[in-house]
Formats: structure tokens, C-alpha cells, sequence
């Protein structure tokens, strides 16, 4: 079994994990107000989700 001879430098774990980053998810409008929303989640200021209501959001 292969075992490394010296200890990875911080620098070089660091710019291998740099390529492992998470794609930022773009918010469409939502189709019932026109707030920005993630696709396939619930609208947080109407309360709709695929064309019916699901939350009840309160009015300030």
C-alpha cells in the first residue's frame, strides 16, 4: 500500500481542494410574483410551488 514520505503542505492541499468548489445556483423569477427563486423549492414570499400555494406567508 502507498504511503506519501512527506506531509502535504497546507498550500498544496489547499490549491488541489480549490477545483472542488460547489456551482452557484442561479435564482429564476418566480412564476406567481416575480421574486427571485431557486428551482425546485418552495417561494419564499408568495408560498407557491409548481402552480399551487403550499405555505402561507404572512403580510408585515
Amino acid at each position: 500500500m502507498a504511503v506519501p514520505k512527506r506531509k502535504s503542505s497546507k498550500q498544496k492541499i489547499r490549491s488541489r481542494k480549490g477545483s472542488h468548489q460547489h456551482p452557484v445556483v442561479d435564482a429564476k423569477p418566480c412564476p406567481e410574483c416575480g421574486s427571485p427563486q431557486q428551482s425546485h423549492r418552495v417561494c419564499s414570499s408568495c408560498g407557491y410551488y409548481k402552480g399551487r400555494q403550499v405555505l402561507t406567508i404572512d403580510a408585515d
